[in-house]
């Protein structure tokens, strides 16, 4: 039967400075195993939650508990160094003076001589650098010293692994195969890994669970398809994505644009709202002699645009167009080529359960 203690437990965290307010009310739970991402924003108080869950700065308030025990409250406080808690950071630190075995075998302080050895041949060979084992850092790539970083943050068996946008540093091409190493290897540890970032697509790539930080709250907490399918705000859409916006007022619970009415209920009349959509969602059809395709249930009434521009883009072609009733502009993104020449004329719609209806905050 599988224990339900979470490994990682914070409850509502605080931290100020200077009288702002730069982690207000934090809560997370990371089973064994499990990976969570806490993913927004520079500045949106991720770094300094991981240094409190470290132990190398204190909350103003709030607990931390691993395996169920309090490890730190504002009173109690279980030293950094005993937390069994790994680091990995997007500054790799390797000791430039130690070799590879040796930098893996900094942590190790339990164990006879025979004993690390066997743990540091073992991790190197998962991180396929055994045979580096006798070299220095300065013979290593960066995406090789990055592993040997994971391999010595391993090597004292730590429950909890954090990682502050450790593979930031590293090559474009590099980053999705260490990425991947680096989830197998901590999968098969058992560890529970809180890794911040400010990069979407690592956050889906790597997460079991996504918390979306702004201004010191986490505003939306879930699985990856739950946090990008259903965001709670506009802003939460456009972190992942590019975004379309149209507005609105709504008047009996339905709000009208050029695409038709939306549902909006719930909504007193004469909120101002904004119908949000990502680029991909916005179809495309060919103007034929003035009339473009007719109204339907899904993708509600037609509206006619002009093309501004079009860019290839590898994958996918960009298509900017001009609402010829509003004067608004959208992005489209196609698979593919296809590249209209600007000042073409055709008809947008939008697929009614790909939009998101949030009220305009002020």
């Amino acid at each position: 039967m599988t224990d339900p203690t979470p490994r990682l437990e914070i409850k509502n965290l605080r931290r100020s400075y200077g009288g702002r307010q730069v982690v207000d009310d934090v809560s997370l739970q990371i089973m064994p195993g499990q990976v969570t991402c806490l993913l927004g924003p520079s500045g949106c108080g991720k770094s300094t939650t991981l240094r409190m869950i470290a132990g190398v700065e204190m909350q103003d308030s709030g607990t931390i508990h691993v395996d169920g025990k309090l490890i730190c409250d504002t009173v109690f406080r279980v030293p950094p160094e005993r937390r069994e808690i790994g680091l990995m950071f997007q500054d790799f630190a390797l000791f430039p003076h130690l070799s590879v075995a040796d930098n893996v075998g900094f942590g190790l302080k339990t164990g006879t001589k025979a004993e690390k050895r066997n743990r540091i041949e073992d991790l190197l060979k998962r991180v396929d650098l055994l045979r580096y084992i006798d070299g220095y850092p300065h013979q290593l790539s960066g995406g090789e010293q990055q592993r040997v970083a994971l391999a010595r943050a391993l090597a004292p068996q730590p429950r909890i692994m954090l990682m502050d946008e450790p593979f930031s540093g590293l090559d474009n091409r590099l980053r999705d195969g260490i990425r991947d190493e680096t989830l197998s290897i901590l999968k098969e540890e058992d560890t529970a890994v809180l890794l911040v970032t400010h990069e979407p697509d690592e956050a889906m790539r790597m997460a079991d669970e996504i918390a979306l930080m702004r201004d010191g709250k986490i505003v939306q907490q879930g699985a990856p398809y739950n946090v990008y399918t259903r965001p709670v705000d506009r802003a939460s859409v456009a972190f992942f994505s590019d975004a379309n916006v149209l507005e609105a007022t709504v008047n009996g619970a339905l709000a009208d644009t050029v695409f038709g009415q939306f549902l909006a209920p719930g909504v007193p009349d004469g909120t101002p709202v904004n119908i949000v959509f990502r680029p991909q969602h916005l179809r495309i059809d060919f103007d034929r002699a003035g009339k473009g395709p007719r109204p339907t249930a899904t993708d509600g009434a037609p509206a006619r645009a002009v093309v501004e521009r079009a860019r290839f883009m590898g994958n996918e072609s960009l298509v900017e167009f001009v609402l010829e009733q509003d004067g608004s502009r959208l992005r489209a993104t196609v698979p593919n080529v296809f590249l209209p020449q600007p000042g073409a004329v055709m008809w947008l719609t939008v697929r009614r359960d790909r939009c998101f209806v949030f009220p305009v905050t002020r």
